[in-house]
């Protein structure tokens, strides 16, 4: 492979490709070699943008969380519009069907990404995950502030176990996703005595 031909994004271009590999084939064959050949360049280039191979993963990790802003900034914008349940099931199905759990999978693989990613996150938790649940708790807040959420609803619990039940349901990549109706019923279970009577 020449290794004198200029790609241009070449960073979000490595990160693509080691978000389908990590999808496809899991952790376990998440390698340089692995993310530098389903880019389609020399293995030097991801050198060249990082120090190794576990700054390119952090930088991976992160990047995904931040992306997670404008979603964040989407669902509390939704609240008082549409209902509480729908747009809930519509925002575990996007956390979800991203690379958020093959993430979670990543991170409890690789000892030295836990690592630097405590040192680079203040939030602690588990990345993508944690920021999920804080998503969902904001719009639980917002929501309850609009009174489409009882006054006394415990928003971080109700949060934490929607990401939860969210995760058991996507994270059986062998069968697929999860249609729309099963997420619902999840969503709907979960929050039903939190909805005003």
């Amino acid at each position: 492979m020449p290794t004198g031909v200029h790609i241009r994004d070449a960073r979000e271009q490595l990160f693509a490709a080691a978000e389908r590999v990590l999808l496809r084939d899991g952790p376990s064959a998440l390698t340089s070699r692995a993310v530098t050949t389903e880019a389609g360049c020399a293995k030097g280039v991801l050198h060249r943008h990082f120090p190794d191979f576990d700054a390119f993963l952090t930088d991976l990790v992160l990047d995904r969380i931040h992306r997670m802003d404008a979603q964040a900034a989407e669902l509390r914008a939704a609240a008082g519009t549409g209902t509480v349940t729908g747009n809930l099931t519509d925002a575990l199905t996007i956390v979800f069907e991203s690379v958020a759990v093959a993430i979670v999978a990543l991170v409890t693989f690789r000892d030295e990404l836990r690592v630097r990613l405590r040192q680079a996150r203040t939030t602690g938790g588990v990345p993508v995950v944690t920021e999920a649940a804080d998503m969902i708790a904001r719009y639980l807040d917002a929501e309850r502030d609009l009174g489409r959420i009882a006054a006394d609803a415990d928003v971080a619990t109700l949060a934490a176990t929607l990401i939860g039940a969210g995760h058991l349901l996507f994270a059986d990549r062998g069968s697929g996703p999860p249609d729309a109706a099963s997420v619902h019923r999840t969503v709907t279970t979960v929050i039903a005595g939190a909805l005003p009577h």
